[in-house]
């Protein structure tokens, strides 16, 4: 007789049901295993175990048994359902027939598959990796464990797995998007998620399968490939990941048993109006065993090195997109889901302790106070938060004709207000190029000319200004078109003029940034920035300086008016001669290259006798153009 349950027992779900298992994945799902029998020996096949309480009866059927229910058992006291089945290996597709307490029969997919059919397809799929990694692999996490990331550079390149070229697959992706990343000089790409979805236009923020790679581009260790090509070539790998919500199509999470099992029971706590979705139970253990264990699964398994959260603010507030009394106060009577916040300090914390050097990343909207101070300090424990306000003004500032930007100044100075309550990452995502809202260079009124010089100016500021940068792809050689999932991007404009002078800039402020630490290493501290001149409105002209921890000091000056300033006046911290190391209008950025400041700017010493007086200097500006000088001493 051998092991009806393949090894799993009821004490090996206690901390499933308290909360504590952090790997759930390795008890729960489908697992190729061994059991003894007493007369035949050892025997190889896959146990089968679901979390289904509130069902009457479960069956595991697959294209091993010709899709004929067959009984799971009971793990007593458990709320599982376990079965083992002999010969049943890796790459057997199968699905859950749960009877609910009606009698009704639904067939369910598995929560915890680590593989799922291509879509329109959903069966689970049977899957151990043996994937091996390389040497390298291991170089690259020691040094990941010993990287201060937020004194370090930080460009982000964002993209959609299945457009970026549309048609690769993840062996054909771990071929060209490394050498290409590479070449533009960002430090991270962050993979929009490429968890196991139906529907296409969702751009994976709809989820139905939480443990497996979408198997529209390949299998999982395929998805492990182009992780390790990535690192080989010093790239940082982040995966955005959705707790948040789930959809509500009746083959996956929802309703999971005939109750509501992973979601809330009050439509008014389980239900997200905006998107049509399910939300998570977030205060059941054995859902924060679920996502805990998820977040955990895709940086131990897969190697990622951050997760950047989707939609906290759903998460955080009880009255997220509700009208009154569509919506339940905690237990204190505000509007905060205590629930969801312990949660998001239980995964940022365990994340932390677990994998040294990993990152959590909130895209956060609120003002949320502590989303990136320690858990121990009353924060919820992430590293980074999104600047969405920052993202915004810039936006509105950026869409205006330059005759009225004089009036809305303190759209781009606001931000330093704030500016260091959080450690923020800058971010242009897909979210501000699809559903009418316009590429970046069409959001910029006038002619090609302007649209093109006052883009290049803006990356100057955005490289410039204290956070890290994340731009989404296509916008880094000025797509024209706004982005959509079913076309892919517009590469054949590359090379063209104006389009290419921005993919140049985009990397020559990579190479510049990771130079000099003055334009990173201070990014999260204010001894890291100065205002030059926060209030020449007149002149639509902003200028600042960036400094490290020692004595570095870049100038940056951004002019967006459509006005030339060949002497404009400044002050700088030092007197001394401060070399230009870039100008948005130079000529290999398709620029005039007219108003370049050939020798160096020399700074005059002030005639009072304070030694903190800064030096008078004049700056040759390009009409919207921006200007990096370095002080040479």
């Amino acid at each position: 007789m051998h092991d009806k349950f393949g090894n799993l027992t009821g004490w090996d779900l206690e901390g499933f049901h308290s909360g504590g298992d952090t790997e759930a994945w390795r008890r729960l799902g489908s697992h190729v295993v061994t059991v003894h029998d007493d007369e035949r020996g050892d025997l190889t096949g896959t146990r089968f175990a679901v979390w289904a309480p509130n069902a009457r009866r479960v069956q595991v059927m697959g294209d091993f048994n010709w899709w004929q229910g067959d009984d799971m058992e009971f793990v007593p006291g458990t709320g599982v359902w376990a079965t083992w089945k002999e010969g049943v290996g890796v790459g057997t597709q199968y699905k859950y027939k749960i009877q609910h307490g009606d009698g009704s029969w639904q067939e369910k997919v598995d929560p915890y598959a680590r593989f799922a059919d291509t879509p329109p397809g959903n069966a689970s799929i049977v899957w151990e990796s043996d994937y091996e990694w390389g040497a390298s692999e291991q170089e690259w996490l020691d040094k990941r464990s010993q990287t201060n990331v937020y004194e370090s550079q930080m460009s982000i390149y964002e993209l959609h797995l299945g457009s970026w070229r549309k048609g690769l697959t993840y062996l054909e992706l771990a071929e060209q998007l490394p050498a290409y990343v590479k070449w533009q000089g960002y430090t991270h790409v962050e993979f929009m998620p490429v968890m196991s979805h139906p529907f296409t236009g969702s751009w994976g923020y709809q989820v139905t399968g939480y443990f497996a790679p979408d198997a529209r581009l390949g299998t999982p260790d395929d998805f492990r490939v182009l992780v390790e090509a990535l690192h080989a070539e010093g790239i940082g790998v982040i995966l955005d990941w959705v707790p948040g919500h789930f959809p509500k199509d009746d083959w996956a999470l929802g309703r999971f048993d005939g109750t509501a099992l992973y979601e809330h029971a009050d439509p008014r706590q389980g239900e997200q109006p905006d998107w049509g979705t399910y939300v998570f139970n977030f205060g059941r253990n054995e859902v924060k065993c679920f996502l805990v264990s998820n977040a955990l699964y895709w940086v131990q398994q897969f190697h990622a090195d951050a997760l950047r959260v989707d939609a906290v603010a759903s998460m955080l507030y009880l009255d997220y997109s509700r009208a009154e009394g569509e919506w339940v106060p905690n237990k204190y009577g505000g509007r905060e889901n205590l629930d969801a916040i312990d949660l998001l300090r239980y995964v940022n914390k365990h994340l932390y302790a677990r994998t040294p050097g990993v990152v959590m990343i909130a895209e956060e909207s609120t003002s949320f106070g502590g989303v990136t101070k320690p858990t121990n300090w009353g924060g919820l424990g992430f590293g980074f938060k999104w600047n969405m306000g920052w993202m915004n003004d810039s936006l509105r500032y950026l869409s205006l004709d330059p005759i009225y930007r004089q009036y809305h100044h303190n759209d781009m100075t606001f931000a330093m207000v704030y500016a260091y309550s959080e450690n923020f990452i800058l971010p242009i995502s897909h979210d501000e190029v699809v559903h009418g809202k316009g590429s970046m260079l069409n959001k910029i009124p006038q002619d090609d000319w302007r649209k093109f010089a006052t883009l290049r100016t803006f990356y100057s500021f955005m490289w410039s200004f204290p956070g890290k940068q994340l731009l989404f792809m296509g916008q880094e050689f000025a797509e024209r078109a706004e982005w959509n999932e079913q076309e892919g991007l517009e590469w054949w404009v590359d090379s063209l003029p104006g389009h290419n002078g921005v993919r140049q800039l985009i990397r020559t402020m990579n190479e510049l940034q990771a130079i000099h630490p003055a334009l990173h290493q201070l990014d999260c501290e204010p001894e890291g920035f100065r205002w030059m001149n926060a209030n020449d409105a007149a002149h639509n002209t902003y200028s600042y300086v960036r400094l490290d921890r020692d004595g570095e000091i870049i100038a940056c000056l951004a002019n967006f008016s459509s006005e030339p300033y060949p002497e404009y006046s400044v002050f700088l911290p030092k007197a001394g001669a401060w070399r230009q190391i870039l100008s948005t209008d130079a000529v290999e950025f398709d620029g005039t290259g007219l108003y370049e400041n050939v020798e160096p700017v020399i700074a005059v010493p002030s005639e009072t006798d304070d030694p903190d007086a800064w030096a008078s200097a004049t700056v040759s500006v390009p009409p919207m153009g921006g200007v990096w000088l370095r002080y040479e001493g």
